[in-house]
């Protein structure tokens, strides 16, 4: 029996066979189709995430190191962001010094401010970077592989790669919810919750050190994220846990018991989300994802089920994850920057750019990719369609030509608000007004409650490439 084996991987359709005499011959072996066979359907199940994993973290991965020993610097920076916690702003500095698009082996890096914003907005641009996409074998095996991987940050149809008009059609109907206005509204709230959260700290730790990132940087956040999209309190634990466990979604170059976990993590977190889609829509409130439900376009169109499980998950991930860091980041650089610290204390009117300097010069996010979809020019440089470019937005918070003396912490910065750490163009964060005001409040709320807390030995960094912040950070409150 004849097996065609579709795609370059796994097994077709199996024949069911008949024998059939052939006239004046021997007998033919003949088949007609019916339905996989469960252990060749297990097996090509099995297949597409080893075949993920491959294309999107072995290959590059291999690819990746051998062209940063070879001294290539887009390699060096994605090798030293796996292997060191400190911002390389040396080699953001080399690949700003090599012009305003380097060329490396693999994609085009710029760490140019005004070149980082250029590529963002270029229509010609489109957000993510796409593997196994292309019309050779190994696009065609990309495709086959991809049609069961799990909804995700990086999987279509999040708003993070999704491109007009749909894009803007499923912003339009959540932007409203975290407008400057809207955000300025839950401020009191979020007050609220971070007292709560500092009143239990100072209850809990007596002289023990207490780790900030569990008890406060993360928990700030996740709180008023889940009220915002009505998580149940019993819940959002859970949701914390699926966030922390899928955030190296975001990177390439994985190991295979990572991916596998990373992608167990993002399929569970699917599931619940569908599940917590659909008790909104029997039992509506007043929150985000109720509206969301509930939310028609011009045409009446709504958001169909994989679009609303898409946003709701990137809404609720995104919506404190990124301000962990944010959270983390800041209170490690105002421990470890004491006058900065005491000037905000004479000076509370500048918290809103210390929280600005802050998101420059630690950012919660390292860097972001595209890929060009029609042949294209940036910064004067010729790029082709299906190039990779990688914005180094953390390199680009450091551009000394935007920034006078770029790798000083000044919280007086009178020009720190111009960081891309919210990315720039139509991607630009859809919760950049919420994560401003969330920094505020909890940095400045922490420092006033607790002007003598020290950081205890010990604090770690995540070990993600994308997310930069703090795994813990452990503190002595006085």
């Amino acid at each position: 029996m004849r097996r065609t084996i579709p795609e370059g991987i796994g097994y077709p359709p199996v024949s069911n066979p008949r024998i059939e005499p052939r006239r004046g011959g021997p007998v033919l072996l003949r088949t007609a189709t019916r339905p996989l066979a469960p252990r060749a359907e297990a097996l090509r199940s099995a297949a597409r995430p080893a075949v993920r994993w491959g294309l999107g973290h072995a290959l590059p991965r291999t690819a990746i190191g051998a062209a940063a020993r070879r001294g290539d610097l887009h390699g060096r920076l994605i090798v030293a962001s796996s292997t060191t916690s400190e911002v390389p702003v040396d080699l953001f500095d080399a690949i700003r010094a090599s012009g305003p698009l380097h060329r490396s082996r693999y994609a085009y890096v710029t760490a140019t401010l005004p070149v980082v914003r250029e590529v963002l907005a270029n229509p010609d641009v489109r957000a993510g970077i796409d593997l196994g996409t292309g019309t050779g074998p190994l696009g065609r095996l990309g495709r086959w592989a991809h049609r069961t991987t799990p909804m995700g940050p990086l999987t279509p149809p999040s708003l993070l790669v999704t491109e007009p008009p749909d894009h803007t059609r499923m912003r339009k109907l959540v932007t409203r919810v975290f407008s400057v206005r809207a955000v300025q509204r839950l401020r009191e709230r979020t007050e609220e919750i971070a007292d709560d959260l500092l009143t239990s700290l100072a209850r809990e730790a007596g002289d023990r050190p207490v780790d900030l990132v569990e008890a406060y940087c993360a928990l700030l956040p996740v709180t008023v994220i889940a009220e915002i999209l009505g998580v149940p309190d019993s819940e959002r634990k859970t949701v914390l846990d699926f966030g922390t466990a899928a955030a190296p979604s975001l990177d390439l170059g994985l190991s295979w018991r990572r991916f596998r976990s990373v992608e167990g993590a993002l399929a569970s977190f699917e599931a619940w989300l569908a599940d917590h889609v659909e008790a909104k829509r029997r039992d509506p409130g007043e929150d985000l994802l109720s509206q969301m439900v509930a939310a028609r376009d011009d045409d009446g169109v709504a958001l169909t089920d994989r679009e609303l499980i898409a946003t709701a998950g990137l809404v609720l991930a995104a919506g404190f994850e990124t301000t962990v860091n944010l959270l983390s980041n800041g209170i490690a650089l105002l421990h470890d920057h004491p006058n900065q610290r005491a000037l905000l204390a004479a000076e509370p009117d500048r918290w809103p750019t210390a929280v600005e300097e802050v998101l420059r010069i630690d950012p919660p996010v390292l860097l972001t990719g595209r890929t060009v979809l029609r042949d294209t020019e940036v910064a004067g440089v010729r790029m082709p369609r299906g190039a990779v470019v990688t914005t180094l937005l953390a390199g680009a918070n450091r551009d000394p030509e935007v920034f006078t003396d770029p790798h000083r912490f000044d919280v007086t910065r009178e020009n720190a608000a111009d960081h891309v750490s919210f990315s720039a163009g139509r991607h630009f964060c859809l919760g950049a007004a919420l994560a401003r005001m969330e920094g505020q409040v909890g940095l400045q709320r922490i420092t006033e409650r607790f002007p003598d807390l020290r950081l205890a030995p010990g604090p770690t960094r995540r070990d993600t490439r994308i997310l930069r912040g703090f795994e813990t950070l452990p503190a002595y409150l006085s």
